[in-house]
């Protein structure tokens, strides 16, 4: 990817002053936004101004090799440098392009809803397999995560999980997602040895800032009643489980986790908001259809995306085509090279529809 060199610095000269004067410091906001983009800026142009020293010493290395009459032990040495230099150059422009589509993509904090869907008890087992797995993923990563909201099976497995994700670069990493993830394997249950093929539904929803999404109480249906399962006596004598229903959009959400009715109130309500803001980008993603030709099948919850085959050890993400053997290794948070085929699919459809983006 080109890159103006001579415009970035002249920016970041810009916001350098800027930041110097009185009244930016009284504005918070302003200097936070402005020490951002500085912070970004440096990066990259100390990155670019790297990759422009190797290609320079690049050219000379190759000028020497071919002028005649060099002494062959001198160009031993050039090609040795050179065959060092190629692979380094590689390296910088990957992480240049990592830098400027950092830049395009939000930092935001997500809520991820895992659903039991087809199989019963052994979709449940794996549910469980994958809120462990993203759980993973997540302290690998440094992000933080909150349940907001858990319903257990009888035999270990989840009928469903919500919960919340806060992290750096979480949102670019987790916004694949979103939709239906199947599982082939001989079920504990199963006398038989053979393979059932189960379901789960995965969907990763963007927590909508204050500023974003204003919600009228008169919209508002709440309904509270005594929580069921697990939480000894209390879960049967407080009415501590609360039901919100948006009435425009008829979406519901409940939750029972905590024993506290106000807290299950608040952790109910961010999912609420995060399922309504969802609901509006569907609306406007659907009236753009050119943003749909960037996506990798991110956002649609009935298609399937991946298979975790336990008899193979592989795990195949279809949307891409991509097929690793090492389900273990996934299933225990290691999801990188998963989401850095599916980073990597993402930006060649960019490239491809350049200019409508």
């Amino acid at each position: 990817m080109q890159v103006d060199l001579e415009k970035l610095s002249k920016e970041l000269k810009e916001i350098e002053h800027s930041l110097s004067l009185p009244d930016t410091l009284k504005e918070r906001n302003r200097y936070k936004k402005l020490a951002q983009r500085y912070s970004y800026l440096k990066s990259l142009i100390e990155l670019v101004e790297q990759k422009n020293k190797y290609e320079k010493e690049k050219m000379q290395l190759e000028e020497m090799l071919a002028e005649k009459g060099q002494a062959e032990q001198m160009k031993e040495l050039a090609q040795a440098e050179l065959d060092e230099i190629g692979p380094k150059i590689e390296n910088i422009e990957r992480d240049i392009e990592n830098k400027l589509f950092e830049e395009n993509e939000p930092e935001r904090d997500l809520i991820i809803e895992i659903r039991a869907a087809a199989g019963g008890e052994e979709s449940g087992l794996f549910a469980s397999s994958l809120f462990k797995m993203y759980s993973k993923y997540a302290e690998k990563n440094d992000w933080k995560t909150e349940v907001l909201s858990v319903h257990p099976t009888e035999i270990g497995g989840l009928k469903e999980a919500v919960f919340s994700v806060k992290g750096r670069k979480a949102f670019s990493c987790l916004k694949f997602e979103s939709g239906v993830h199947r599982v082939q394997r001989v079920p504990v249950t199963e006398s038989g040895g053979r393979i059932h093929t189960s379901t789960v539904t995965v969907a990763v929803l963007i927590e909508p800032k204050e500023v974003e999404l204003k919600i009228s109480p008169d919209d508002l249906k709440i309904d509270t009643y005594r929580a069921s399962g697990a939480g000894g006596q209390h879960v049967n004598v407080t009415d501590s489980a609360v039901r919100i229903t948006h009435i425009p959009t008829g979406v519901v959400v409940a939750c029972q986790d905590e024993r506290s009715q106000i807290k299950n109130r608040a952790k109910a309500m961010r999912v609420l908001k995060a399922k309504i803001m969802e609901k509006k980008m569907e609306e406007e993603a659907s009236k753009v259809s050119r943003l749909r030709k960037n996506q990798v099948g991110t956002g649609e919850r009935s298609e399937k995306i991946r298979t975790y085959n336990f008899n193979e050890k592989r795990v195949t993400d279809h949307r891409i085509n991509f097929t690793i053997y090492k389900l273990e290794q996934v299933l225990e948070g290691n999801l990188d090279e998963v989401v850095g085929a599916l980073v990597k699919a993402e930006r060649k459809k960019i490239y491809e529809n350049k200019g409508l983006v």
